[in-house]
């Protein structure tokens, strides 16, 4: 990207202090003149990246950095004569890039990419060159974060620009990396860039890369990016923030001697571990300000405790608890529940006997460095573990496995689908921004067993859209842990849902997008009801008086009563058939009211002292039945119905409709069958009829 030029008296040169204490500043402007004079000899690297491979060695001591000499070489040349606006030669910018990228522990790929990452874009050199020199991995990483050209997309360039990137991350979450280390950068030395333009970009800033880098897990970047933001967007609230830091710089600070105590518990409980105070970075200070109002000594930084393994976590928690006062509303458990960009740690809160609240942060080391790097600490995630053991850099380029990447999350994977349904540069944008405004996600299992990652407070629509697309539109209904319910119903975390869809449903309403949190759902519903502006269900209309359909057939059909001369009839409230066990009772004007034996009215008439009469079922096989059927309402409904009860050669007697409740709607039919054999058949049609979710025997 092109850089921006640095100021040195800027303001946000003295931001996050606080974090970079004991970290050397490097003068990139005496490393980039340096880089201007001359060739380098081929032994050795030049000394303007030295501090490069001095940081990579420190995470990959076998690293083969001639391939980053090669690349420095190329960049160095190609932006031989380009300056920054603040006078400092360019080569300074990738050179800074590279370097965020090698702290954070990147490998020798990423950092290639990173020093080449401007090359196609403001220097004559193409594409197909770096492939040539450095396989196809790092071409397509420089490709995937080089801008599109503004001449051929205009106002449109910068939201294709990120789509393009976006859709490049897809195959390969480096390129993403690169970016993010980028704007890092850029937004250091924004002071020289006119108020206008720094607001500009502070502002995509924090709308789009800084949910990125929580997205990716890339905590070390997304801090300072914050802190970078705050200042330029909120200069009053920065001030008064970076006040109250200084003033708590010339106070006693509590958090070294709890830090203290907390190190003679944990070694008295034999629990090996290291204990730091991590001062909170500017936003931190400025959201606990806001939460606690007047700020302690304690509040300016928490308590990381670091130990070997998973178990140590709830040693440390345990003893943390049992020595001193848990504040247990701050308990989360991120290890049992990792959030969905990586992370995971414990998090606790304790009070001292001082009066004092200490926050405190329990992780493993590794847990730790994907804390602060992410994805960036994955490494490369394209290399078989064969390639791995070698720490080969580009043996990637040669692999001929599938490229899977591990680090794709849900979030990621709903962006690159929907993104395609939003062809119009500012819809994308604009639903870029809401959708990576969700900080939070939830997983819900589908009935077949698969698994959707959703944001929260999601719905089943957005269930729907997820996993069916387009199909979705004649979605009807739901079940959620096997209950039926709405589809405006919303999802919680561990949810099962199994969706109900009907193939010649109507489609969406406008009442959807009142539901719909996902860009998917969102999109996908607002472009039917463009084009089918006369096509949405109408809303339910109030209440109907029952539909009625009256046969002409009644009686006991082939029930037999031991009573001479009796009328036989079938109960309506149980309706048996053969071979159902069944008793009678007399009921007024002599006729015999026939129940099966597990119908409550038979234990209601034993109760009353009736006196059962024995039946029995002719040998003929014709029998009459009444079938409740719920289901979704929708047009054409009873048609369907009626059209498969017919196909199975069943007699309607009756038939009633009641009005629809919450788009549900309750049938009940009395059915004459040529053979009882044949009710499972007629009840499994009846069930395979869009919309339909239940058929039971009254």
């Amino acid at each position: 990207m092109s850089a921006e030029a640095t100021n040195p008296e800027a303001r946000p040169e003295a931001l996050p202090e606080l974090r970079r204490r004991g970290r050397t500043r490097l003068d990139l402007r005496r490393l980039g003149r340096a880089a201007l004079l001359g060739p380098t000899p081929r032994d050795r690297l030049p000394d303007a990246i030295g501090h490069v491979a001095e940081a990579h060695r420190a995470h990959h001591p076998d690293a083969d950095l001639s391939l980053l000499r090669r690349a420095y070489l190329l960049a160095e040349t190609s932006h031989r004569g380009q300056m920054r606006k603040s006078g400092e030669p360019y080569i300074t910018h990738p050179l800074a890039v590279t370097l965020i990228l090698a702290e954070l522990g990147a490998e020798t790929t990423t950092l290639t990419a990173s020093l080449l990452h401007d090359t196609v874009e403001d220097t004559d050199v193409t594409l197909d060159q770096v492939r040539e020199e450095f396989g196809d991995e790092v071409c397509f990483i420089v490709d995937g974060v080089t801008k599109v050209e503004k001449i051929d997309y205009g106002a449109a360039a910068e939201p294709e620009t990120f789509r393009k990137m976006l859709v490049a991350t897809g195959n390969d979450v480096r390129v993403m990396s690169i970016k993010l280390a980028d704007r890092l950068h850029n937004m250091r030395t924004l002071g020289v860039m006119r108020p206008e333009k720094q607001a500009r970009i502070a502002k995509v800033t924090r709308d789009v890369l800084i949910p990125l880098a929580e997205r990716l897990g890339v905590q070390a970047l997304k801090t300072e990016l914050e802190d970078l933001v705050f200042a330029i967007l909120h200069p009053e609230e920065y001030e008064h923030t970076r006040a109250l830091i200084a003033a708590h710089a010339g106070e006693r600070d509590p958090l070294p001697g709890i830090a203290d105590s907390v190190r003679a518990v944990l070694r008295e409980a034999g629990i090996a571990a290291e204990v730091v105070v991590r001062p909170r970075h500017f936003v931190s200070v400025h959201r606990i300000s806001l939460k606690r109002g007047e700020l302690r000594g304690s509040d300016f930084g928490r308590l990381l405790v670091l130990v070997g393994e998973n178990a140590d976590c709830y040693a440390v928690l345990g003893e943390l608890h049992t020595c001193f006062t848990p504040v247990i509303s701050e308990f989360k458990d991120f290890i049992a529940s990792p959030k969905f960009n990586l992370y995971q740690s414990l998090h606790t809160a304790f009070a001292t006997p001082e009066g004092y609240v200490a926050e405190v942060i329990v992780r493993t080391r590794q847990m730790h460095r994907v804390a602060e790097a992410g994805v960036v600490a994955l490494g490369n995630p394209y290399t078989s573990p064969q390639q791995a053991e070698s720490a080969d850099p580009i043996a990637a380029a040669d692999c001929e496995e599938e490229r899977v990447d591990p680090t794709r999350p849900g979030w990621l994977s709903r962006l690159l689908d929907w993104q395609q349904s939003a062809p119009d540069p500012d819809t994308f944008w604009d639903v870029l921004r809401s959708e990576l405004a969700q900080d939070r996600e939830i997983t819900v299992f589908r009935a077949d067993g698969g698994t959707l990652g959703l944001p929260a407070g999601a719905s089943c629509i957005d269930a729907a859209y997820a996993q069916y697309g387009e199909a979705a539109h004649g979605c009807i209904g739901a079940r959620v842990n096997g209950r039926l319910t709405s589809l405006s119903s919303r999802l919680s975390d561990g949810d099962t849902v199994q969706l109900l869809l009907a193939h010649d449903a109507s489609g969406p309403t406008a009442d959807w997008l009142d539901h719909a949190k996902t860009p998917a759902a969102r999109i996908a519903v607002s472009s039917w009801l463009e084009s089918h502006p006369d096509g949405a269900r109408p809303a339910d209309a109030a209440p109907r008086p029952p539909l009625s359909v009256i046969g002409l057939r009644s009686g006991g059909g082939n029930a037999v009563a031991d009573l001479p001369d009796a009328t036989v009839r079938l109960a309506g409230c149980c309706t048996p058939v053969p071979p159902d066990a069944v008793e009678g009772f007399v009921v007024r004007g002599g006729a015999v009211t026939v129940h099966r034996v597990r119908c409550a009215t038979v234990a209601q008439m034993r109760a009353v002292g009736r006196t059962p009469v024995a039946v029995h079922w002719r040998a003929t096989a014709d029998c009459r039945v009444t079938l409740l059927a719920e289901s979704f309402g929708r047009p054409h409904l009873l048609a369907d119905l009626t059209e498969a009860i017919a196909r199975e050669g069943v007699e309607v007697v009756s038939a009633t409709v009641e009005p629809p409740v919450e788009q549900r709607v309750r049938h009940s039919y009395t059915l004459q069958l040529p053979d009882a054999t044949g009710l499972p058949a007629l009840m499994r049609a009846m069930r395979d009829v869009p919309g339909v979710y239940d058929v039971s025997r009254a």
